[in-house]
C-alpha cells in the first residue's frame, strides 16, 4: 500500500485498528513510511514540540522484577539508593526546567506505589510547585489507586506516566511480580480523572514486531494522550545486559508507525536517542512530536536542553511553552 496515502486517509478521519492488515507497516518502505508519519504529525499536532523533564523523587530498591530496570531490588545495579529527595531539592529542579522553557515537569519514584508520608511529601511538593511556578506538572509513581490520583489532580498535577512497556503477550517476559492488566486499570483511572494520559514502552527487549504493533494499537484503544517510546539502553547488572542495540532503521519504522496508529497523541522520544543521528533528528522527521529532555538536576541538564531546542529550531519546530507565549 502507498503509505503517503494512508497517511492522507488517516488525516481525513480513518483509524487504523487490529481488524487492519499490519505488516504493511512491517514491509513498506522505510522513507514513505516515514513521510507519511511526518504529514499526519503536522496535520494533528502542527509545529509544536512538548519538551518534559524528570526528577527521580526516590531511587532504588524497588521491589518489581521488571528485566530492564536498574532500580530493581531484584538485580545488582549500580542504581544510587535515596528516600524521598526534600522539597527544597525537587522545586529548584523544577524552577530551573520553568527557566529554561520546558513544558511540563514530573516527579518519577521507584517503588510498586507510593503511598504514607512519601505520597503526602510528593503532594505538598506540587502544591507549592503549582503555587510557585507555570510550568505543566506530571507524576509517575506507580499503581496509585483512584483517590491518589484525584490527590495529586487537586495539587495542580495535570499528566500521569504509567508505562504498559510491551505487548499484553510479551508481559510476562519482562515482568513476573504485576500484571499488563493492573497497567491497564490503573490507566483507565488516570483516563477518568480527567488527566492526560502518558504511557508507552520499551522496545528492543527481546519482542517481536508483531509485540510493537500490538502496543501501538493497545495505548490507542486506551485513548491515550502521550506517548513515550524507549530504544532499550542495557543496564550491566539486569537480565537484559547482553540485548542487541536497536538499529535506527528500527527504531524509526517503530516511532512511525506509532503516529500511524495514534495520530492525534504525542508521540515522544524518551531513552535511547543515543541510538539516532543527531540524538533523534530524523525521528522528528518522522512523528515524533514530543520529548523527555535534560538530565536531572545536573547542570549539564540546561545544556542539553538548549541543544535540544536548537536542533529543533533548525526543523522549523516551535519550541515555546505555552506559560511564555
Amino acid at each position: 500500500m502507498n503509505m503517503v496515502k494512508l497517511a492522507d486517509e488517516i488525516i481525513a478521519g480513518r483509524r487504523i485498528n487490529r481488524q487492519d492488515d499490519l505488516n504493511m507497516f512491517l514491509t513498506c518502505d522505510i522513507k514513505e513510511l516515514c513521510e507519511g508519519a511526518d504529514r499526519i504529525r503536522a496535520y494533528f499536532i502542527g509545529k509544536k514540540v512538548d519538551l518534559c523533564s524528570i526528577i527521580n523523587g526516590r531511587s532504588g530498591r524497588c521491589p518489581e522484577d521488571c528485566k530492564y530496570c536498574a532500580q530493581s531490588a531484584h538485580h545488582h545495579t549500580n542504581c544510587e539508593v535515596y528516600d524521598f529527595l526534600p522539597e527544597e531539592t525537587i522545586v529548584e529542579a523544577c524552577r530551573m526546567h520553568e527557566n529554561e522553557g520546558v513544558d511540563r515537569f514530573s516527579i518519577v519514584t521507584a517503588g510498586r506505589i507510593l503511598t504514607g508520608a512519601d505520597f503526602q511529601k510528593a503532594i505538598h511538593a506540587f502544591e507549592t510547585m503549582h503555587k510557585e511556578c507555570k510550568i505543566d506538572l506530571c507524576a509517575s509513581m506507580g499503581f496509585l489507586t483512584a483517590e491518589q490520583l484525584h490527590q495529586l489532580h487537586e495539587a495542580g498535577v495535570t499528566s500521569y506516566h504509567h508505562n504498559i512497556e510491551t505487548s499484553r503477550r510479551n508481559f510476562p517476559n519482562i515482568c513476573t511480580t504485576h500484571t499488563y492488566e493492573q497497567k491497564i486499570e490503573t490507566l483507565k483511572m488516570v483516563k477518568a480523572e480527567g488527566m492526560c494520559a502518558c504511557s508507552g514502552g520499551i522496545i528492543g527487549m527481546g519482542e517481536n514486531w508483531e509485540d510493537r504493533l500490538d502496543m501501538a494499537v493497545s495505548l490507542a484503544e486506551l485513548g491515550i494522550d502521550s506517548i513515550p517510546i524507549n530504544a532499550l539502553m542495557p543496564i550491566p547488572g539486569t537480565p537484559l545486559e547482553n540485548q542487541p542495540q536497536l538499529t535506527e532503521e528500527e527504531i524509526l519504522r517503530t516511532i512511525a508507525f506509532f503516529r500511524y496508529i495514534n495520530p492525534e497523541a504525542n508521540i515522544r522520544l524518551a531513552a535511547g536517542r543515543v541510538l539516532l543521528t543527531n540524538d533523534g533528528e530524523l525521528a522528528f522527521k518522522a512523528g515524533a512530536s514530543a520529548s523527555i529532555t535534560g538530565n536531572m538536576l545536573t547542570t549539564a541538564a540546561c545544556a542539553t536542553i538548549r541543544s535540544d531546542k536548537q536542533m529543533l529550531q533548525r526543523l522549523g519546530r516551535d519550541v515555546t511553552p505555552d506559560y511564555q507565549k
